[in-house]
């Protein structure tokens, strides 16, 4: 007594103290009839067998039911007031320091990874950027290559290259022309007197005939030079021997609409 009559405020710590244990018990005692009240209900209810379609509407029901009696139950029960001592204080702001520190380190985590990241992708950036200025570069060397040939090349170079191609491709069709001659003279010569003779008696008339290698100019020169008009009319110094072999051999065409006309097919097209 004496005691506690000079510690006012222990006596009413002892106090506090029974009152808390004598309400945790009676919420236990509370919980506790609660339990054998739904242990009752669900001995009498009995199992239910239940179908494939209502299964899940009772699963939720049920814990509808779970959920709604813990409500029940914290809503019932009344907030303990932590007394702000000094140890009390201390706990707490090591609590709320860890979980800072928690925060924070998963926060400097994932900004590690982020720099990592970045750091990946601008060394990659960085890599093809080389990559862009090197071809950049040896586009500007081959530029100047380039830039210089043309330089160099110079319009009496250039017309003195032209004037030496053409020369060639004269020459070479000069050469043409002679091998085709020589081929057309030795293989398809005039005819011989007697059949001179036997034309002059038929036709009444004297009349030079031309080698085919001459007919064949003939046919060329007219395709080239009126490539509109590339006919040709068929006159007497043509031996006709000779202008049907060009027809039958598809060398020479004759005009849709004039028979009396002959052409050279355009090989060349």
């Amino acid at each position: 007594m004496n005691q506690q009559d000079l510690d006012p405020d222990s006596t009413t710590d002892l106090g506090d103290v029974t009152n808390t244990e004598e309400e945790l018990i009676r919420e236990c005692e509370e919980m506790w009839k609660d339990m054998e009240e739904c242990q009752n209900k669900l001995s009498l209810t009995g199992t239910e067998t239940l179908t494939d379609s209502n299964a899940k509407l009772s699963l939720l029901i049920m814990q509808v039911k779970c959920l709604t009696a813990e409500l029940s139950q914290w809503q019932k029960k009344t907030p303990e007031i932590i007394p702000l001592t000094e140890d009390v204080l201390l706990t707490l702001g090591k609590e709320e320091f860890q979980k800072l520190r928690h925060d924070l380190e998963m926060v400097l985590s994932t900004m590690e990874s982020k720099n990592e990241k970045l750091k990946e992708d601008l060394e990659r950036e960085q890599r093809w950027l080389d990559e862009q200025q090197q071809i950049m570069e040896s586009l500007n060397v081959l530029h100047n290559e380039l830039k210089n040939k043309v330089e160099t090349f110079s319009e009496s170079r250039i017309f003195n290259e032209l004037k030496t191609k053409l020369l060639n491709v004269k020459e070479y069709k000069e050469k043409l022309l002679i091998t085709l001659g020589e081929f057309l003279e030795d293989h398809f010569p005039l005819p011989d007197g007697s059949v001179k003779n036997k034309k002059k008696n038929i036709q009444e008339s004297t009349v030079q005939l031309i080698t085919l290698h001459e007919m064949l100019e003939i046919l060329i020169n007219r395709l080239f030079d009126v490539p509109h008009d590339p006919y040709v009319k068929i006159i007497d110094s043509f031996w006709p021997p000779y202008v049907e072999l060009l027809l039958r051999n598809g060398i020479a065409l004759r005009h849709p609409e004039d028979p009396t006309r002959i052409r050279l097919e355009a090989f060349h097209q």
